[in-house]
C-alpha cells in the first residue's frame, strides 16, 4: 500500500461495474481516484487538473486510451501510464509501448495485481530522480532510455548495450561479455562490432558516461558523466 502520501489517480473505464469495484479497491488502498469514463473526459480533466498516475482502458467512447496517452506525452505532463484493456495482441502492446506507456495489463484483471503494479511504478518514478545523477533513465519494459525526461533514439542493440552498461557501474565489462549481453549465443563475426555501438551509441548520449578500458573494453563511468 502507498503511505507516504495520497497519490492522485485518473481512472478511464467505461464499464460501470469495473470501474465501480477498481476504484473502491483504490480508494481503501489510499488513492484519490477520479472515475471517467470517456477519453474527452479524460483529456480535460488532464488539462485542469494534475495527476500522478492514469490507469486508461483503450476502447472507451469519446477518444479512446491511446488518445489519451497521446496527449499526456505530448504535453510532456510527468504522469505515470497503465493501459488497461481486454486487447492482448502483440500489435496493441507494442503500439502502447511506443506511446510511452509504463505497463501493459490485460483485462480481467486482479485488483491485487493491477494495485501492484501501481504502487511498483510510482515507486520507480518516485525515486527515479535521485537514483540517476547523470538523468539518464531506462524505461525497461519499454527498451527506451531518457535523459531529462527526452527520449533518446537508440536502436534496440545501443539500448541492450548501455542496459548491460548502467546497470553494473564501474565495472569493466569486454567485448565478448557484451556481444553475449545484446546478441545471446546468435552472434556469428568480428567482436569489434560492439566498437562501432559504442560509436554510435556516444552521438546519441548527451553526456560522456561510457569509458574505454585500453586493451579491456568499456564501462560506465558516472565520474565521466559528471565531468
Amino acid at each position: 500500500m502507498i503511505k507516504e502520501r495520497r497519490y492522485k489517480v485518473l481512472f478511464l473505464e467505461d464499464e460501470p461495474t469495473i470501474r465501480e469495484v477498481l476504484t473502491e479497491y483504490m480508494s481503501i488502498s489510499g488513492y484519490h481516484v477520479t472515475g471517467v469514463e470517456r477519453g474527452d473526459v479524460a483529456m480535460e480533466l488532464l488539462q485542469e487538473q494534475s495527476f500522478d498516475i492514469a490507469v486508461l482502458d483503450i476502447c472507451v467512447p469519446g477518444a479512446d486510451g491511446f488518445e489519451v496517452l497521446r496527449s499526456i506525452r505530448t504535453g510532456k505532463k510527468d504522469i505515470a501510464v497503465i493501459m488497461l484493456t481486454a486487447l492482448e495482441d502483440e500489435q496493441t502492446q507494442v503500439k502502447a509501448f511506443n506511446l510511452y506507456a509504463d505497463d501493459y495489463v490485460i483485462k480481467p484483471v486482479s485488483p491485487i495485481i493491477l494495485l501492484k503494479r501501481m504502487e511498483t511504478i510510482l515507486r520507480r518514478t518516485a525515486s527515479s530522480g535521485g537514483e540517476q545523477t547523470t538523468g539518464l533513465v531506462l524505461r525497461e519494459e519499454a527498451y527506451c532510455a531518457y535523459y531529462q525526461g527526452e527520449k533518446l533514439p537508440l536502436t534496440l542493440s545501443e539500448y541492450l548495450l548501455l542496459q548491460t552498461l548502467m546497470q553494473q557501474p564501474g565495472r569493466v565489462f569486454t567485448r565478448e561479455q557484451l556481444i553475449l549481453s545484446i546478441f545471446n549465443e546468435d552472434y556469428i563475426g568480428n567482436d569489434r562490432i560492439i566498437d562501432a555501438h559504442v560509436k554510435n551509441l556516444r552521438k546519441k548520449l548527451p553526456i560522456s558516461c561510457i569509458k574505454t578500458v585500453i586493451g579491456v573494453g568499456y564501462q560506465f563511468s558516472k565520474d565521466a558523466a559528471r565531468a
